[in-house]
């Protein structure tokens, strides 16, 4: 179906709220899409927009510098498209401009490569009426990512079963699928504009969300589809760099490791245990007994995973489950070894700071902490 072909206009509240013939939600609500050369996927989301049911008061895309014919598809579809004021300024940037034109009391972020589900507006609202304290929603993938290769099912699942076990009360905001009060939104400042890339800029604004006492509610039930492909160095460079080195700093500067999703108590004895087997295979090598204890890490490395394991075997086959087990401990190896590069760079940095200071003038009872 083409994209333009549906007779679905979204409604404009920026003049006269309540006059449109159609059928408007209960409450505004105002869609926010950032795209850069958004392609097939973008087809994709801009049809599941069209499909909601309710629709939501205004769909806003921003376009970020696309030169694939992006901005026209969203236009042809009715979406209002506004642009940032350079190409790739980010995701951050563009969602903060997308946030400012949008006149919905709340603000409905989605990623250009993902389909929300046709209610995914009317469980929304669901939640907000049963919890009208909550200041944010947090959705999830759902178990059918369109890339067919094993890396981007294991990833797109292995999220989508994160989001789904995480406790009711979030601590993160989520870009691909979440809502959050526009009047909370802008009390925060929006999006922090220095993450130019897309990267952990909505964790960020979820940390300030919970530090300031606003409640997050993750809503498994409220999913979309993802259609990213994920290949083998863009996935190692997005996860280190845009995303365990950036979130690493994140957590260290606030001083403060939550117990939930992929960073709770379970995770890091993962993450520690893939760092260790590597050094007990080698240690084997001359003390043969550290193959032994090599083992037993490996068994109980295997014990923590076993439940995301089954049920990964539950949806895609036992087949599938072994083959991504290499994938998956590789995550907690290059999430340790990231974790362990930023607390190095920070210790190196506050020697460098404090080291001065030491000759020229000493504290006489110890160095005082530098914060970062």
């Amino acid at each position: 179906m083409d994209v333009a072909a549906s007779p679905h206009k979204w409604i404009d509240c920026s003049n006269k709220p309540g006059t449109s013939t159609e059928t408007a939600s209960p409450l505004a609500v105002s869609l926010i899409v950032p795209v850069y050369n958004g392609g097939g996927a973008f087809e994709d989301c801009l049809r599941s927009l069209r499909a909601m049911v309710p629709a939501v008061t205004e769909c806003i895309v921003v376009d970020d510098g696309c030169s694939d014919g992006s901005a026209d598809r969203a236009r042809a579809a009715g979406a209002r498209v506004i642009s940032t004021p350079r190409p790739r300024s980010g995701p951050a940037l563009a969602r903060n401009l997308g946030a400012q034109a949008a006149n919905g009391e709340w603000l409905f972020f989605v990623d250009a490569d993902c389909s929300v589900h046709p209610n995914a507006l009317e469980v929304a609202l669901r939640n907000i009426e049963a919890h009208p304290q909550v200041a944010a929603l947090v959705g999830s993938y759902d178990t059918r990512p369109t890339a067919p290769n094993l890396l981007s099912q294991y990833k797109n699942l292995a999220h989508h079963l994160t989001h789904q076990a995480a406790p009711e009360e979030g601590f993160t905001m989520w870009g691909a699928c979440g809502l959050i009060r526009r009047d909370v939104f802008w009390q925060l400042g929006g999006f922090d504009e220095n993450y130019g890339r897309p990267c952990i800029e909505d964790i960020e604004l979820g940390y300030r969300l919970a530090e300031r006492g606003h409640r997050i509610r993750m809503c498994p039930d409220l999913q979309v589809t993802h259609h990213k492909v994920w290949r083998p160095w863009g996935l190692l460079r997005t996860e280190v760099l845009d995303r365990a080195v950036p979130w690493s700093e994140l957590i260290l500067s606030r001083g403060q490791m939550e117990n939930a999703l992929n960073i709770d108590r379970r995770a890091r004895v993962r993450v520690a245990l893939s760092g260790l087997l590597p050094v007990l295979a080698l240690l084997g090598v001359w003390w043969r007994p550290a193959w032994g204890l090599c083992a037993l890490g490996l068994g109980l490395l295997l014990a923590l995973d076993w439940p995301l394991l089954a049920k990964l075997a539950r949806l895609r086959g036992s087949w599938f489950a072994v083959r991504v087990i290499p994938w998956h401990w590789f995550s907690h190896f290059y999430s340790g070894v990231s974790f362990a590069l930023v607390l190095f760079r920070r210790a190196w940095r506050r020697l460098g700071q404090t080291a001065p200071a030491e000759i020229v003038n000493p504290a006489p009872s110890g160095l005082s902490e530098t914060t970062q």
